[in-house]
């Protein structure tokens, strides 16, 4: 498809003019529309990479990626002679993004607590980093450096003793230098050539060259979440990040809004790949309009414009009521990316809280979210941000407590332990209490 066969008017909507039914089938993400057939693919996948290890990895890899691919983990020579290869313009944008994500992640370090809940009883919060992690970086049509540093920046600093880092290959068996370059800024020296589902599986179950990870983080295509998900599912599986697959964009813009800057956001999302969906919503015809040709003129310049179609073809430009009725809908749909091109920005995102992350003001491209402001890029999709936190710092550590009574804060709270407990017929717990309480006496 290019954007000369794209009918952009075919995706323009009045929201009052839709039943129920027709404006949940215009919000619903594209991926789910194959999820039987997805999910029985990654099963079958998954399982064989748990039966098969590395033969099931390198077959796949050589499958969808390499033909000629035989190792799984990238020789540490040829790391450096792809790392020297970089120019150093992108050397010095990926030293610049990797400054800003760092000082935005620091300040979520956690800090313990302790807290006498009474008196001889002290009750503490701990946090300690995971201690091995497996990130994964996208590849296919496009390369993700903005990546590795999203990722490979919170378990530099949460100080996690293993981190994995694993990216589909191209052609040749390499990952880009700029992948590479972002990996070594954060540390990353254990990489493996692999991707897709069965790269997820390999470090969830793990195979003779990739060992078991204890936590699975990074965006992919669909069938990289549905295989997160599978293995997050499994007690010998691992725990994930979050459901966080194709990109997503919603813009709220209101009739003043510059139609410009606007259809660049919605073209910035829609090239990340055909799967991706993009939303519009405004009270403003005049603005929906202006959007619309503005997509057309823009898209002639994209050398992404074959993909940004494919996925325009899945998104909607709606014009609804109000921006009351924009907040209604957004927070339904819980975006994964949220604009806010309106009068009032700030005022209105006070009311949007069920997003990945927002981005206010005429002057915040989605881009650079996605890049160097700060914040960290991986995001719920399909609708999680509704319940969903966009990746932290704390991501990398789990929470923890711990307790410590003297004798006597033990006494001072055996009435009420000892009372629950033979409340709920538990008399070991009962007992637990009592018998230290005797054997001072």
């Amino acid at each position: 498809m290019s954007d000369t066969t794209l009918n952009l008017a075919e995706r323009c909507f009045a929201w009052s003019a839709l039943d129920t039914a027709e404006q949940q089938a215009l919000l619903q993400r594209p991926t789910q529309k194959v999820s039987a057939a997805l999910t029985q693919s990654v099963t079958e996948i998954v399982e064989s990479v748990r039966q098969q290890g590395d033969a099931a990895v390198i077959r796949l890899t050589q499958k969808f990626d390499c033909p000629d691919l035989t190792e799984l983990r990238y020789p540490a020579s040829r790391i450096a002679e792809q790392i020297s290869q970089l120019a150093p313009q992108t050397k010095a944008a990926i030293d610049t993004a990797y400054g800003t994500i760092r000082r935005f992640h620091e300040a979520q370090q956690p800090q313990a607590i302790s807290v006498e809940t009474a008196p001889g009883i002290e009750c503490q919060m701990r946090y300690a980093a995971l201690s091995a992690v497996g990130l994964y970086v996208p590849g296919g049509t496009a390369v993700l450096p903005s990546t590795a540093l999203m990722l490979g920046i919170p378990a530099q600093i949460a100080g996690c003793k293993r981190v994995v880092l694993v990216s589909p290959p191209d052609r040749n068996g390499d990952l880009a230098p700029a992948i590479l370059y972002a990996a070594q800024k954060c540390g990353i020296t254990e990489i493996y050539r692999c991707g897709g589902a069965q790269a997820i599986a390999a470090l969830a179950y793990g195979t003779e060259s990739i060992a078991k990870v204890n936590k699975i983080f990074g965006p992919g295509n669909s069938f990289v979440t549905a295989a997160k998900q599978m293995v997050s599912q499994d007690p010998q599986g691992a725990a994930i990040d979050m459901p966080a697959g194709p990109s997503e964009l919603l813009v709220i813009a209101d009739a003043d809004a510059n139609p410009a800057f606007v259809a660049a956001d919605l073209l910035s999302q829609a090239e990340h790949g055909s799967d991706s969906q993009v939303v519009l919503l405004s009270p403003a015809a005049s603005q929906i309009e202006a959007v619309k040709n503005e997509l057309y003129q823009q898209l002639s310049s994209l050398s992404r414009a074959d993909i940004a179609c494919q996925a325009l073809a899945n998104s909607a430009l709606i014009e609804v009521a109000d921006l009351a009725e924009a907040v209604a809908i957004s927070q339904d749909y819980a975006p994964e990316h949220l604009s806010v091109q309106t009068a009032n920005a700030d005022a209105l995102a006070e009311q949007l809280t069920h997003a990945g992350s927002l981005f206010i003001g005429p002057y915040t491209p989605e881009s650079g979210g996605d890049y160097a402001t700060g914040t960290n890029h991986v995001l719920p999709t399909y609708g999680f941000a509704n319940t969903v936190s966009s990746l932290g710092l704390l991501d990398f550590y789990r929470r923890y407590t711990s307790q410590r009574a003297t004798r006597d804060g033990l006494a001072g709270l055996a009435q009420a332990i000892v009372g629950l407990a033979e409340a709920e017929g538990l008399d070991a717990h009962a007992r637990a209490v009592t018998i230290r309480l005797e054997q001072d006496a």
